[in-house]
């Protein structure tokens, strides 16, 4: 691989054939020289999950013969993908990794349990510059052409520009077309939520099981957040961080009595 290039890490958690990694890819050869690790099956969901207690395989896989960038499927999480590349993989640290483009959203609460931006916040823990990019369409067959224009010009101003230490980009594209997309905006992350509840079930051999369902409610009327912003057609970016200290609390934590 030519050292003057970038070295991109592409992953992400809808599985390595899934059309939102292909459309990724395409972009980021156009940026750099392309390294492909991803997980063997969907793991949507699976938030920063490792594998601790199983074995862990990484296999080379030719997904087309044009293609001259090296893939490899992974059978664990996208947070072992990245552990994996870095670790096994890379014959130096990349200069970028890129996780996605996810099929759905990864918006205001979604991040928490998102595989994609876990990816993305394992790549940050090793001093990782990284972008996680998911589009608001669940399909497999959803339409990832006009997001490309914003997923290059995001990934060019990392590449030029850097982030910092613990940070991170949870970026979200509406699902319009290219035309109706207004731009870019950088947001906070929403207040919003889900209102879950269980669809409780019996089995033919009499064993209860579960189907988790939800309600998606956004509490936030702010129109700095990524809600907002992707309601009002621009693509979300939102800066994200794996501290998860609430530091506006530990002064008055530290007034508290816990030495009686």
């Amino acid at each position: 691989m030519s050292q003057e290039k970038p070295l991109i890490l592409v992953t992400n958690d809808d599985g390595i054939t899934a059309p939102g990694i292909r459309a990724l890819i395409e972009v980021m050869k156009q940026l750099g020289d392309v390294i492909v690790v991803a997980p063997d099956s969907p793991q949507s969901g699976m938030g920063h999950a490792i594998t601790i207690s199983d074995t862990l395989f990484c296999d080379q896989i030719t997904v087309k013969e044009t293609y001259k960038h090296k893939e490899y499927s992974c059978s664990g999480t996208p947070a072992d993908c990245v552990k994996i590349a870095t670790q096994e993989i890379l014959h130096r640290k990349p200069d970028l990794c890129v996780s996605g483009i996810n099929h759905g959203s990864n918006s205001s609460i979604n991040v928490i349990y998102s595989g994609t931006m876990s990816a993305a916040v394992e790549a940050g823990i090793e001093g990782i510059p990284a972008i996680g990019f998911s589009l608001l369409d669940y399909s497999l067959n959803a339409d990832f052409e006009p997001t490309k224009k914003y997923v290059k010009r995001i990934t060019k101003n990392v590449l030029k520009h850097g982030l910092p230490k613990g940070v991170v980009l949870n970026v979200n594209l509406p699902k319009l077309k290219e035309s109706e997309i207004k731009g870019i905006r950088i947001c906070r992350q929403a207040n919003a939520r889900w209102e879950e509840e269980f669809d409780k079930r019996t089995n033919p051999q009499g064993r209860d099981y579960y189907w988790l369902s939800g309600r998606f409610v956004n509490e936030d009327e702010g129109e700095d957040s990524d809600e907002h912003a992707l309601s009002q057609g621009y693509v979300s970016v939102v800066p994200v961080q794996f501290d998860l200290t609430a530091h506006q609390f530990l002064q008055e934590l530290n007034t508290w009595e816990f030495n009686d």
